[in-house]
This record gives structure tokens, sequence and C-alpha cells, in this order.
């Protein structure tokens, strides 16, 4: 009987795409991503006038990974505060993370979305656009540093796990969370394609 219940799946293996690990996995992959996507957008700001359409390019490039992100994380708060007994095991975050992840994905739409509108928006309304989009950078930024510092060991630690092969296995569902991290950076790249040239000669125009 013993040896019977070892080789009985958890809940969260059986579940087809990997359950509460799954869920952190999906999570972990996409805050690497937007790490490295977040830190080439970091280099664009030091040479804004000269750097502005890999800016664009690149903050637009963004948007479909980070609402993925945010619909992985929102699934685990949802899950956890409806009762899932899987989630409730796992347990919430800190409290001080808990707290300020309302902020940062507010502050993120609001950033992102102010900068897609300074693409589109007609030249008279850009002013006050850029603006908003600086000062709502500089309340994100000041946020998503505390929010990076206290998930960074488990993104570290959690973001490689469906990539390697030893460890890619070990819960159902691993294919899928990496088409899903693939396919939201093709749509990024499909959106910024579209997109950034818009952006062309308006710096100028302010």
């Amino acid at each position: 009987m013993a040896r019977q219940r070892s080789h009985s799946p958890r809940p969260e293996v059986a579940d087809s795409f990997g359950g509460v690990e799954g869920n952190a996995r999906l999570t972990g992959s996409l805050g690497a991503l937007l790490f490295a996507l977040l830190a080439a957008e970091g280099v664009t700001i030091l040479a804004i006038g000269r750097l502005l359409t890999p800016h664009v390019f690149i903050g637009l490039l963004l948007i479909p990974p980070t609402l993925v992100k945010i619909a992985a994380t929102g699934w685990r708060f949802l899950r956890y505060y409806s009762g899932d007994p899987r989630y409730a095991r796992r347990g919430p975050p800190p409290t001080a993370l808990r707290l300020i992840g309302p902020v940062v994905v507010v502050l993120t739409l609001v950033v992102l979305g102010s900068g897609v509108a300074l693409v589109v928006v007609p030249t008279s309304e850009r002013a006050l656009l850029l603006q908003l989009h600086q000062a709502s950078f500089l309340l994100w930024f000041g946020a998503t540093a505390i929010h990076v510092l206290g998930h960074v060991l488990d993104t570290a630690s959690l973001a490689p796990r469906d990539w390697v092969a030893r460890t890619r296995r070990q819960v159902r569902g691993a294919t899928t969370r990496q088409w899903v991290v693939v396919w939201s950076l093709v749509a990024g790249v499909v959106t910024a394609v579209a997109v950034t040239p818009l952006s062309y000669g308006w710096f100028n125009s302010l």
C-alpha cells in the first residue's frame, strides 16, 4: 500500500496545466522574460532622444507578456481567496508583497497605457500624456523595485524549470506553458512592428 501511495500523482501534477506548481513556473518564466525586457527598456531611457524608436518598440513588446503575467498571478489570487485547498496549502506571498502587488499592477497598466496613447493620439494631446507617463513611471519604478526584490529568489528558482530537461517533466503542462510564454512574446513583436511606425517623428513635435 505504501508503494502505491508513493506513485499516486499529487493534485497539482494531475492537473493538465500543472496546477499550483505549473502556475508558479509560468509566472516565474514570464517574470524572467519581463525582467530582461525591462532592463533593455531601461537602457533606452538613458538616451531617450536617440533611442526613442527602440524605447517605443520594447514598450509595445512588453504589453502581451505583461498581461499574461497579470492573468497568471490574478488566477493564483482568485484561487487562493476562493478557498482552493491546493493554493491554500502553498500559502500567500508575504503581507508587504500582497499589499504592493495591486499597486504594481495599476501603475504598470498606467505606464503602458499612457505610452501607447503617446504614440497614437493627436500631437496637441501629447504634452499632458507625456507628463502622466513620466510621473507614473517614477511611481512604478519604486513599487516595482520592491516587488522584484521580494520575488527575485523565487523567480530565479522557478523560471528555468520548464526549460531544463531534468525538471521540465516533473510537472505536467510544461510544453503548454512554454508555448504561452513564446506566443506572448510573438504577440508582443507583432504589436511592436505594427504600432511603432506611428511614433516616427512625434518626439520633435512636442
